[in-house]
């Protein structure tokens, strides 16, 4: 299954939790619509790549992967959840862990490749794709690095699908337009790990219809398995 393929049925997963978003979006301001500029503390997900190394051990450095259970297995201390935790937490954690064996134990946790900062960018664009966080990053940031808007695209009411209390999602309307032309930034939101900007088609009536229209007749082929695998697998709702 492709990248893209993997996208779209995110988008599908989101849409079908969410309901007719158009109607249900909030404005910029309500809260948990804006995220900090300053990057805050990574939290480990699923999927991730990890080395963790003892300084006076060597024998017990390992590289492990986050288990879909949130789970990594290492020596000596076997199963420790690590999903949701930062770095700092774990060290502290495995330091106590690992102090039940050994004495004084120093130790350093490093993420080596991330899976939990990704966000999804979909509909009127030129490449939809699935993103990876670097770095504090905007809306049309995000759109800029799918190739940017297509001709067709609605710039007055782009959505962002973004988890609240709860991991309940919920949907921000944007008028990044306003954002483009300076008359009001604000617009153009910093995006949280697992964002989804959905761009709807311009000159379209009824915005829940072609989502409708565009999900069916994208990904309607695929089925919900693979749906709900990737989205297990990979840290997500």
């Amino acid at each position: 299954m492709t990248k893209k393929h993997l996208i779209l049925i995110a988008v599908s997963f989101f849409l079908c939790s969410c309901g007719p978003y158009s109607k249900n979006a909030v404005k910029v301001g309500a809260p948990g619509t804006t995220a900090p500029a300053v990057p805050q503390a990574y939290h480990i997900a699923i999927g991730d790549k990890m080395s963790v190394k003892l300084f006076y051990n060597p024998d017990l450095n390992q590289d492990v992967t986050v288990q879909p259970d949130g789970t990594i297995s290492l020596l000596l201390v076997h199963q420790v959840k690590v999903a949701g935790l930062t770095c700092e937490e774990l060290r502290k954690l495995l330091t106590k862990d690992y102090g039940k064996y050994l004495q004084q134990p120093e130790l350093s946790v490093v993420v080596n490749e991330t899976q939990g900062n990704r966000i999804f960018v979909g509909g009127e664009v030129k490449s939809p794709s699935m993103q990876l966080l670097t770095g504090p990053t905007t809306v049309l940031q995000a759109v800029d690095m799918s190739g940017g808007f297509l001709t067709t695209a609605r710039e007055d009411e782009v959505i962002v699908v973004r988890r609240g209390a709860n991991n309940k999602p919920f949907q921000i309307a944007l008028n990044v337009r306003h954002a483009m032309k300076g008359i009001d930034p604000s617009q153009d939101i910093y995006l949280q790990p697992y964002d989804m900007v959905i761009v709807p088609k311009s000159n379209i009536a009824n915005v829940d219809l072609w989502v409708q229209q565009y999900i069916g007749g994208t990904i309607g082929s695929l089925g919900n398995d693979f749906m709900f695998y990737y989205y297990f697998n990979n840290g997500g709702f």
